[in-house]
């Protein structure tokens, strides 16, 4: 799985493409576990078809709201043609019910921490009064609202330039100049692709 998109909501958005990441409980789990929302060793008795469905159902409403916030592309690397701008929708168009569903989540409690002494006696996190579907899902759509209402952030939302990906994520890296959601895949084919372009460019030696 995916967990470098810069944010936990981008983060769930990325496990739908481009293979559903989350196909059943046991992808669900082990989200919850790699994105920190659950942690390790925290038991997880039941993650039915009902918590994997409500977990789509918020990642197509996160998408949705981030896709159709505008935002500028990255700057291009020296010598190369200016990216265009990904085209963003009409924010107001089809994402009202979408905004409204993430912020009734959003509105619930969060899941409780707590720390506890493991058995070498060291404290660890926990969660505090069980594991419950709601609360976790509130903690993913309290990240998305942040993302939405913040500005500096929403600056440096990008769309993977590598061929056929389409994932979303923040440009932290220095300049702004991130053009992939990841350098060793999307980054690497790039640059496999330019290279046997040129190869085949020169032609037969």
């Amino acid at each position: 799985m995916w967990f470098d998109s810069g944010r936990l909501c981008l983060d769930l958005v990325a496990t739908r493409a481009p293979h559903e990441g989350l196909a059943d409980g046991d992808d669900l789990r082990l989200w919850l576990v790699g994105a920190g929302l659950v942690p390790d060793r925290t038991p997880l008795a039941r993650l039915g078809p009902d918590w994997v469905a409500a977990f789509r159902d918020l990642r197509g409403d996160v998408e949705a709201l981030v896709r159709a916030e505008p935002r500028p592309a990255a700057d291009p690397p020296a010598g190369t043609a200016h990216a265009s701008a990904p085209h963003a929708p009409d924010p107001t168009a089809g994402t009202a019910r979408a905004l409204g569903r993430v912020n009734a989540l959003a509105a619930g409690p969060p899941p409780g921490l707590c720390a506890v002494r493991d058995q070498e006696g060291h404290l660890v996190r926990q969660l505090c009064g069980g594991v419950g579907c709601g609360a976790l899902l509130a903690a993913v759509a309290r990240d998305a609202v942040e993302l939405l209402t913040d500005p500096g952030d929403l600056a440096l939302l990008r769309t993977c330039e590598g061929e056929g990906c389409t994932r979303v994520y923040l440009d932290t890296s220095r300049g702004h100049r991130r053009r992939w959601c990841s350098s060793e895949l999307c980054g690497n084919r790039e640059r496999v692709a330019r290279h046997r372009r040129r190869v085949l460019a020169a032609g037969p030696r």
